[in-house]
């Protein structure tokens, strides 16, 4: 959108919500447990001339406009401006209002209401499947194509062309054919249609637990080309990036940092397949094999529980080839840090040495899992002690793979003793020392979800949503209050669905899955500014839904726009969608990292909080009792345990029992293809979850 217009725009978009002064999660919220609506009345920021005084009492309507609640309105911190927001306001608790339906809450006193909402056992799955979706959109070299792709978002198959992805030269010798590689798939990574190796790590992670939460949330149904093949969806696309990354390395573990174009007016076109320029990659560099080694040996202990065990087995060994590769420079202290030279534009691939030694550190712990090799555990307990974040307390959220895989260490069965104290200890002294209130209930902020000023930079939602899945990951090792650090993660959660200053869904485009009000404009080349892309209320298409923005950035760099300049931290955003000089990019570019973390936070509070959901624990410590066989299964199949069953019941991927015909005392028959559940009871009290494809 021309800033020209977007005074006009700004008001016409404020005004799309039914009032800029209630905010609720506009997707709803779960049926138990607390709901609580945040209203404001502005004093600092672009919105200060907005006023709004709460009365005493609030109304919760149903659908029918029937009064089904009303309660009292609390004033938050004794009526003191919110200093991250530059606003007053109130709380105001409706959560005994438990039984599903839509509803919006009321202000009869000054004719005010919130967006509408619902109340449901789990109101956020279609959410959940348009943010997995973003993906799919985001597939390179990949046909978007109806009944996949909504027809507003359809494109041809693109970067195909000569001297593209499929047969891509090196940047550094440009004319030289004997280079080409064929390094089609993958994602693109942000706003741009580059791919970059090291912009990886923290995405394929967060999606892999985001799938390990509860890999119940997950179904094989969820509209795109793979459904239906009796793999769960999510980790169908992230196959589609791991077949890419294994492109990108060498049989001796070697890897290319990055590909993409070289300038920025080449491959800038929309849609994607309109571009033709040539594509390029880059320098060999231990980060990239870093990346790797950690993130194809987690990768190949997820697709070993579902039976895809030739997959699981290329992975792990090229995860084992990678690791190999870079531990010399490991151990030499050579590790790689300055492969990018900005050759292929934009984006610095590089890594630092602290973050690469995270990456062989959490490789070789899931290697040690896959393999039960010693020679891994001597790594671990040699190199953990002297690395973030045992060696320096820094548990945050930009060190979430490594803090994931120590605590995955200590469910180990051939842990080291020492090491896991020491982990154990470290991460609960990180929660109770609660450096900067990220853990557990919090009421220093206004809108229920508190980071501290220095968090609001580039990519905060980023942030935000990895300080979610560290409370949820302490939770889940029985560090700290669990209760309190769930609640915590859910509030982070209401913040991306509205209840923020803004009062806007930091989604795009996701008015037909429930929002009043939600993210209009990306910077994105497909969805660009002045194209029948660019906006999803004014334009003819607008962008895809379900993309994450990067967020408020309280140091958005063009000082003549206000805002996002010059406002409260968490009011330093602006829908809006311009290049350069206006520089969107700032606030409103999304990023495949983003969207994992919001993805990975969003399924771990469903499967802390849907009562209906059947919980699947992805790791049992009884596992190495029970096992599958044959496992995928044409109907048939055995347990094999040591222990005695007792009783064998199977789940389909929503929670729904199906039967399970008993053929003898440990042969079984399920008479429908599909993805299960096995919840196996033994005779001496333990419960096994086993994952089972029936073909």
């Amino acid at each position: 959108m021309k800033l020209k217009t977007f005074f006009i725009l700004l008001i016409s978009s404020i005004s799309f919500a039914q009032n800029p002064f209630i905010e609720v999660d506009q997707f709803g919220y779960f049926t138990t447990g607390t709901k609580v609506a945040v209203l404001r009345n502005p004093q600092t920021g672009f919105n200060a001339a907005e006023s709004y005084t709460a009365p005493a009492t609030l109304q919760v309507k149903n659908s029918s406009n029937t009064v089904v609640f009303t309660g009292a309105v609390s004033i938050w911190n004794a009526g003191v401006t919110d200093s991250f927001s530059g606003d007053k306001g109130w709380w105001f608790d409706f959560s005994s209002v438990t039984v599903p339906g839509t509803y919006y809450i009321y202000d009869a006193t000054n004719a005010k209401s919130s967006a509408t909402f619902q109340i449901a056992t789990n109101p956020y799955t279609e959410v959940l499947k348009a943010a997995t979706k973003m993906f799919y959109y985001n597939r390179c070299n990949f046909t978007k194509a109806v009944p996949f792709a909504n027809s507003k978002w359809t494109d041809g198959l693109n970067f195909n062309n000569n001297l593209q992805d499929n047969n891509a030269r090196s940047i550094f010798a440009q004319n030289n054919a004997a280079t080409e590689k064929e390094l089609s798939g993958g994602w693109f990574d942000a706003g741009d249609y580059n791919k970059y190796v090291t912009f990886t790590y923290s995405v394929i992670h967060d999606l892999l637990m985001a799938y390990e939460s509860n890999p119940a949330i997950f179904g094989d149904d969820w509209n795109i080309p793979e459904s239906g093949n009796n793999v769960p969806d999510i980790l169908d696309e992230l196959k589609y990036e791991l077949d890419w990354l294994y492109k990108m390395s060498n049989s001796d573990g070697s890897a290319y940092i990055k590909m993409g174009s070289k300038n920025y007016s080449q491959n800038s076109s929309y849609p994607p397949s309109a571009n033709t320029d040539p594509r390029y990659y880059g320098n060999l560099c231990t980060a990239a094999s870093a990346t790797m080694a950690s993130t194809f040996s987690h990768a190949a202990i997820i697709f070993n529980a579902i039976g895809n065990t030739t997959y699981a087995s290329q992975l792990q060994n090229r995860a084992i080839a990678c690791y190999n590769y870079t531990l010399p420079f490991y151990t030499s202290n050579t590790l790689q840090t300055n492969c990018d030279n900005g050759e292929i534009v934009s984006g610095d691939a590089d890594v630092s040495s602290t973050e690469q030694k995270t990456m062989m550190v959490s490789a070789a712990i899931y290697l040690y899992k896959l393999t039960n090799l010693a020679t891994y555990n001597t790594f671990i307990t040699t190199n953990a002690p002297i690395i973030t974040p045992l060696s320096d307390s820094n548990w945050g959220a930009d060190y979430t793979p490594i803090q994931d895989a120590l605590l995955y260490y200590t469910t180990l069965p051939n842990a080291t003793t020492t090491l896991v104290n020491s982990i154990t200890n470290a991460a609960q002294n990180d929660v109770t020392n609660n450096w900067n209130n990220f853990y557990g209930i919090s009421n220093l902020g206004l809108y229920r979800d508190y980071m501290p000023q220095w968090a609001y930079y580039w990519g905060s939602n980023r942030i935000k949503a990895k300080y979610g899945n560290l409370n949820l990951l302490y939770a889940k090792y029985g560090i700290g209050n669990a209760s309190n650090l769930k609640n915590r993660a859910k509030e982070l959660m209401h913040s991306f669905h509205g209840v923020n200053p803004l009062g806007i869904v930091q989604l795009s485009n996701m008015y037909e899955f429930g929002a009043d009000y939600s993210i209009n404009e990306l910077y994105h080349q497909w969805f660009a500014n002045g194209s029948v892309y660019d906006n999803a209320i004014t334009s003819s298409k607008g962008p895809a839904p379900g993309y994450l923005v990067g967020g408020p950035n309280k140091d958005f760099s063009v000082t003549s726009l206000s805002p996002p300049y010059g406002q409260p931290a968490t009011k330093s955003y602006l829908d809006f969608n311009d290049g350069y000089p206006n520089n969107s990019w700032e606030v409103s570019e999304p990023a495949i990292n983003n969207q994992a973390a919001y993805i990975r936070l969003l399924a771990g509070v469903i499967s802390n909080f849907d009562t209906n959901l059947l919980t699947i624990s992805f790791e049992n410590n009884t596992d190495f009792q029970v096992a599958i066989y044959p496992n995928p299964s044409n109907g048939e199949w055995e347990i094999h345990s040591h222990v005695t069953l007792k009783n064998v019941k199977a789940f389909d991927v929503l929670g729904k029992e199906v039967k399970v015909n008993t053929i003898s005392n440990n042969q079984f028959f399920i008479n429908k293809s599909g993805i299960y559940i096995l919840k196996i009871e033994l005779n001496n009290g333990k419960i096994v979850h086993k994952r089972i494809i029936i073909k």
